[in-house]
């Protein structure tokens, strides 16, 4: 694949007391032939998250429509699995419902960050995410001991398919000072948006013993063919080393169950200067036309602002 980088194109307005830090994680859903909304993840300053949104001109998405001013997804309540951020992961359509699966966050005494997957519902009237639930789709069970966050949800030929963020253990890397996770992607499915059948399926697994980080998988089903794009780190230095931090990977399915890791074949790595020089991570595809659009945040997990790529669709390596 030969993704052309077509450059940053949102940073936030850190005026907004509510988006103070990042713009995290895009997620973009497509109004219309005409418009494209993209979600993302803000934090104020005191580290809580929460979820905003921007419209662009669909096909050529540097034409910036609208800045929605205020959040439309908060944080939930006290004691909750998000009481501290939640972030936009994946959005579904499903006859006049709108469903949008999403990340929360808290912390532990002992650990840095705990997430679990959310689902809310747009609320057209109010021009909001309402959360179904206070707690979470996808939380700590028997098999899987830690935590869950990012997933992508397919609705295909009535079945229903989750690909998922699962923790496998944390360590404390000598020498420092506090606990860093591993974790892979897993997949699952359903006959609806909440009851998944969760049985341990690993979809993309660490590559070696220094891969750590397998994160934010994003699903198309292109020509009966199913492709998947991700975000892969190393376990040490992933945030001061580029050589270590976030790439992003690719993989092909013929079933959408079994999946075959190309990263080598991605296209598209970090630039040799600017925002997304030292990591490139959390994308979101987007097929249009005879085009595939790849929107990603860069250098600090998002602090770098949006922006995206664009590759023709037929350059698709199986």
């Amino acid at each position: 694949m030969n993704w052309i980088k077509k450059g940053c194109i949102f940073m936030i307005d850190t005026s907004k007391e509510w988006s103070y830090d990042c713009a995290q994680v895009p997620t973009v859903e497509l109004l219309s032939d005409k418009v494209w909304r993209i979600y993302y993840a803000s934090r104020d300053s005191q580290v809580r998250s929460a979820v905003g949104y921007f419209d662009v001109e669909a096909g050529n998405p540097e034409n910036i429509l609208y800045r929605h001013p205020s959040p439309v997804f908060m944080r939930g309540e006290l004691g909750t699995f998000d009481e501290l951020g939640v972030g936009p992961s994946f959005l579904l359509k499903d006859g006049d419902t709108k469903y949008l699966y999403y990340i929360g966050y808290n912390v532990t005494k002992t650990l840095p960050y705990h997430n679990g997957i959310g689902i809310a519902t747009w609320n057209e009237e109010k021009q909001l995410f309402e959360r179904i639930s206070q707690g979470p789709l996808f939380e700590r069970t028997l098999n899987e001991a830690f935590f869950n966050a990012s997933s992508c949800v397919l609705k295909d030929d009535g079945i229903w398919r989750i690909y998922y963020l699962s923790t496998t253990k944390w360590v404390i890397p000598e020498g420092a000072n506090r606990a860093e996770p591993f974790y892979h992607i897993k997949y699952a499915e359903s006959e609806n948006a909440f009851d998944w059948k969760r049985e341990g399926h690993v979809a993309i697994d660490y590559k070696d013993e220094n891969e750590a980080g397998l994160a934010r998988p994003y699903v198309l089903k292109i020509g009966g063919k199913y492709y998947m794009w991700y975000s892969r780190r190393d376990l040490l230095g992933y945030k001061t080393d580029k050589n270590a931090s976030y790439r992003i990977g690719y993989a092909v399915s013929d079933d959408a169950v079994n999946w075959t890791r190309m990263d080598e074949k991605a296209g598209i790595d970090i630039s040799p200067e600017g925002w997304d020089a030292e990591m490139i991570c959390y994308p979101c595809v987007v097929e249009w036309g005879d085009k595939l659009f790849l929107f990603y945040n860069g250098n600090g997990f998002g602090r770098t602002g949006i922006g995206y790529a664009v590759c023709d669709k037929s350059e698709l390596i199986d």
